[in-house]
């Protein structure tokens, strides 16, 4: 008989916990023993709920003080920049005022990267969808890097059609994603020298593919390459040097997008990152 009473007691915990609902355990029966455990399995949910909101309240706080630490910070370095131009401009040639200003630009370009991953975190950044053709955002991107590629004397595929493809997206964020994309593909795949771009579609979506063939990414890493400040050993070398914010930005403007970045990487032969968007229309 308690099994009976029990069971769907048990069905119900199941469901708020599967769908994170907020409902409670409710049970008619005389059985005080049954009566004090649901008492106390609400409880639980009590807490659960409660520990969830104050979690999500200490992250968007976090994330909007962090976003204001990065505003506070950019302004003294922008100053900085402006007095070491100036200072150019007025003839001051010395070798330590040039690498003063090289390195004042690489902590400015930090502080920027660290400053738009903040907005984006805490909300402050909205990303307005629309209407995107998706051929003419990747033929854009590829020649803004055709004469790093050549260069470097990259061998370039490209495979993007003619007729324009639209996505629900927003151009200057898959921009940026490419440009990220394309920044890392030199980087990290110049041992290979190979870069290639490819945009294929399914029933609901369309996907770009950045591939390169330098060292790649090992299983152990595949997980955090978008961790933000997650850099591979090679980025202490100072000609592949990055930041290791990049790919967390490019994440997330992807899920901003409603769409989704990934990684597949077989280390010594192929390493592809691939944008996921939405077609348009939905």
């Amino acid at each position: 008989m308690r099994d009976k009473k029990l069971q769907p007691v048990h069905q119900k915990l199941k469901e708020i916990i599967d769908n994170d609902s907020e409902e409670r355990i409710h049970i008619f029966t005389d059985n005080k023993e049954l009566i004090k455990l649901s008492a106390q399995i609400n409880r639980l949910l009590d807490t659960h709920q409660k520990v969830k909101a104050d979690y999500r309240r200490s992250l968007l706080a976090s994330k909007k003080m962090l976003s204001n630490i990065s505003h506070d910070i950019k302004t003294p370095m922008t100053v900085l920049l402006g007095y070491l131009e100036i200072m150019q401009l007025q003839g001051v040639t010395d070798e330590l005022l040039q690498k003063t200003q090289q390195k004042a630009e690489s902590v400015m370009e930090l502080i920027n990267q660290f400053f738009s991953l903040a907005k984006i975190e805490s909300g402050d950044q909205k990303i307005e969808l629309s209407k995107v053709n998706i051929c003419e955002s990747c033929r854009s991107g590829i020649l803004d890097f055709y004469e790093v590629l050549t260069n470097q004397s990259f061998q370039v595929e490209v495979q993007v059609p003619e007729t324009p493809i639209y996505v629900w997206g927003n151009a200057e964020a898959i921009e940026r994603i490419l440009s990220n994309l394309f920044s890392n593909a030199v980087r990290y795949g110049a041992d290979g020298s190979y870069m290639g771009l490819f945009l294929r579609t399914d029933e609901r979506h369309v996907l770009v593919e950045v591939v390169d063939k330098g060292k790649g990414i090992e299983k152990a890493f595949a997980d955090r390459v978008f961790d933000r400040l997650f850099t591979m050993d090679d980025s202490r070398n100072r000609n592949v040097q990055g930041n290791g914010l990049g790919l967390t930005i490019a994440k997330n403007l992807a899920l901003k997008m409603e769409g989704d970045l990934t990684l597949d990487s077989n280390p010594g032969v192929k390493t592809t990152f691939t944008i996921q968007l939405k077609k348009y229309p939905i």
